[in-house]
């Protein structure tokens, strides 16, 4: 009799799966059987490739002379070469037994959804030899919950219909072993006893390098200088106080058309000055001999809408949990594929932030399950009477052309029963999830903004304020865990807002009654002036979660969430990589991650390592040609660039870089850097023990 087998990504999964398909299946190692199905799981990667002394024993010394290194060119046309991993050889053993074995003709290919799980079954695939003969077919799921894996695999496809996507996957990995070991060595051989001499207790230190995580070592250090060199600068803002019926009320001073300072050198921007002295002249011109007529010359009042945010991708919920828990992006990504795991959300490795329109039709379902849930049952009857889930799909929370392989992060409204196994942050987390989604079903939040500009004699002042009048969806995303706040001051981004546009300081009510009261031409007294200084402020620092933005923004910290969908796909790294390129840097002591903070800063050893590569190949540190190479992996997936076209390209970048290294020497360069660098670090010494060493 003929079998089918599911082979899942992780053992977990598979036995979801088992469970699922109603497979009564005996135990045997690694993998589930039953009468017609077996079940079995990779345990995450059991394939990896080569090192290069595979290909050649020669290559195992690391010599100039042997780079680069490239395998399937003209001049070594050689295929790359991969092998099992050691640890879970005898697990590849068992699922290479199951895919050959005669009895199974059908193959259901269950890994994760992207194109990291598309990689770790085709290796397998490869390195098992399995038949074309055998049907294949791919399970692409969103979430699982039961409906979901029914539907992917009564809609499974044939696995070739996922050749370019696969295709993706493999140069990835080639671009990323090519750049790694070519660029690393030839660097090393170059700077590695320069980069020794400054941290003399380890026996030898090696250069790092890689696609993704070099030009993200790049962009902490080019901020740390930034911030080192930064110097403040003094300047100094006019502020008015005007008084109508005794209520008073203040006013900014700009330089707009017609003051006598428009346009001049004298000014910081056009509401401040460089030099007191003349912030104190412009008092003196507006109070004395007496202070100067005063008249209301516009009053504008119009309404502001704010609607709610999007919906999460990775990076999304990354940056928030780093705000509000203090997490970092890998605990982030851990927790949330826990919560998938127990089908409580969709899948996390996304990078949409909208809906199919097919999941758009069934949304219902999500909100008919989150019934029993406390945190969403007070907002579902608004959404239920006024079935604001209808139509759902002409909004901008649905976009089929900003989906690549999943929609974005939403609650499933299954797995209720799971809630309360959950540790405090994962409930937590869950929590945001579920206020984000709800909140895409409200209407949005209408501010009264009302400005008021003054002429002083050939002067004008200004003055704002906003009265919220309809809330919206603002107590929506409100969460329990935090303070309470006034619905104004709920700030969907995790940080607090003020509520109030005013750049004066009036207290916020009071401003409110003075400025309703006041009409286009009605004289006002000015009653006193005065100069409030302030100073420019340094660019802050990154942290786990905004760093995590500019490495979906191609190293541009880009907040307003429209301006960002306006360059998607041009990011640096993918939702499934960022997180572990971070870790990797920390876990190499390239970067530091302060916890409690989640500030990040660079080691001396990163930032000397940065100043080999911004000498030697300053192309890595550039977050848009990094951000190339991601764009050019989505062309190959899409079908729009062959994988020759990418592998030629990728092979010639690889050599004109190497032999750039092989060229030059910049130690001299590297002294200098080093001693601008070395003194912001308590020692210029590695004090670490030696690697190796008990």
């Amino acid at each position: 009799m003929s079998k089918r087998l599911f082979i899942a990504e992780k053992p977990s999964v598979a036995q979801e799966f088992a469970r699922i398909l109603g497979v009564n299946a005996r135990r045997g190692d690694g993998y589930l059987e039953s009468e017609d199905t077996i079940v079995t799981w990779c345990v995450g990667h059991l394939v990896t490739m080569s090192y290069p002394e595979v290909y050649d024993e020669a290559l195992k010394k690391w010599d100039f002379a042997t780079l680069p290194f490239l395998p399937e060119t003209p001049e070594r046309p050689e295929p790359f070469r991969y092998e099992v991993i050691s640890n879970v050889k005898k697990q590849f053993n068992i699922v290479s037994g199951l895919l050959n074995r005669d009895d199974v003709d059908t193959i259901y290919v269950c890994t994760d959804s992207g194109r990291e799980g598309e990689y770790i079954y085709r290796l397998v695939d490869q390195m098992a030899k399995v038949p074309d003969t055998k049907k294949k077919l791919r399970v692409w799921i969103d979430s699982q919950t039961e409906d979901e894996i029914k539907r992917g695999v009564r809609e499974a496809k044939p696995l070739a219909d996922y050749d370019n996507l696969s295709s993706s996957a493999y140069l990835r990995a080639k671009e990323d072993y090519l750049m790694g070991i070519n660029f690393s060595r030839a660097l090393s051989l170059k700077y590695g006893y320069w980069l020794n001499n400054n941290f003399q207790n380890e026996k030898w230190v090696s250069v790092a390098v890689g696609r993704v995580m070099t030009c993200v070592l790049g962009m902490v250090v080019t901020r740390e200088w930034e911030i080192r060199n930064f110097v403040k600068t003094p300047f100094y803002r006019v502020l008015g106080t005007f008084e109508l019926e005794g209520k008073k009320f203040q006013g900014e001073w700009k330089a707009v058309e017609g003051s006598k300072y428009f346009a001049t050198p004298a000014l910081y921007k056009e509401n401040g000055f460089k030099e007191k002295e003349n912030a104190l002249a412009l008092v003196d011109s507006l109070l004395n001999p007496e202070p100067v007529p005063s008249v209301i010359e516009s009053v504008e009042k119009k309404k502001e809408k704010k609607n709610p945010p999007l919906l999460f991708n990775l990076a999304e919920l990354q940056n928030l949990s780093s705000k509000l828990f203090k997490i970092s992006p890998d605990e982030t990504l851990a927790i949330v594929q826990e919560l998938y795991e127990k089908k409580l959300v969709t899948y996390p490795r996304t990078d949409a932030r909208v809906l199919s329109s097919a999941v758009a039709k069934e949304i219902g379902k999500n909100l008919g399950g989150l019934q029993g849930y406390e945190f969403a049952a007070p907002y579902l009857p608004y959404i239920s009477e006024n079935q604001t889930y209808k139509g759902l799909e002409k909004t901008r929370y649905v976009n089929d052309k900003q989906i690549t392989d999943h929609y974005a992060i939403i609650p499933t409204g299954q797995g209720l029963s799971a809630l309360k196994s959950l540790a405090p942050t994962q409930a937590k987390m869950y929590e945001v999830i579920v206020r984000r989604f709800l909140s895409i079903f409200y209407p949005p939040a209408v501010y009264q903004k009302l400005n008021v500009s003054v002429k002083a004699g050939e002067e004008h002042f200004f003055t704002s304020t906003k009265v919220l009048i309809e809330e919206g969806f603002l107590p929506v995303s409100q969460y329990s865990f935090t303070k309470k706040k006034k619905p104004e001051e709920v700030d969907t981004n995790g940080e607090e807002e003020n509520g109030e546009d005013s750049e004066t300081e009036m207290n916020a009510d009071d401003l409110k009654e003075i400025l309703g009261k006041l009409k286009k031409d009605m004289p006002v007294d000015l009653k006193d002036c005065n100069v409030k200084e302030g100073e420019t402020s340094p660019p802050k620092r990154y942290n786990s979660g905004s760093i995590i933005l500019a490495m979906e923004n191609a190293g541009q910290l880009i907040e307003d969430e429209e301006l960002r969908a306006q360059i998607k796909g041009s990011g640096i790294g993918t939702s499934a990589t960022r997180a572990e390129i971070l870790k990797k840097l920390f876990n190499i002591d390239y970067l530091n991650l302060n916890k409690k903070t989640q500030i990040i800063t660079p080691t001396l050893k990163g930032e000397l390592v940065c100043g080999i590569v911004r000498y030697s190949m300053p192309a890595m540190l550039s977050p848009k040609l990094t951000a190339s190479w991601e764009k050019g992996l989505t062309g190959v997936a899409d079908g729009e660039i062959t994988e020759e076209e990418y592998m030629k390209k990728l092979s010639g970048f690889v050599a004109q870089l190497v032999g750039q290294v092989k060229a030059e020497d910049n130690k001299g360069k590297l002294n200098s850097y080093y001693r601008m660098a070395s003194p912001h670090y308590k020692s210029s010494k590695k004090t670490t023990k030696k690697k190796g060493k008990k």
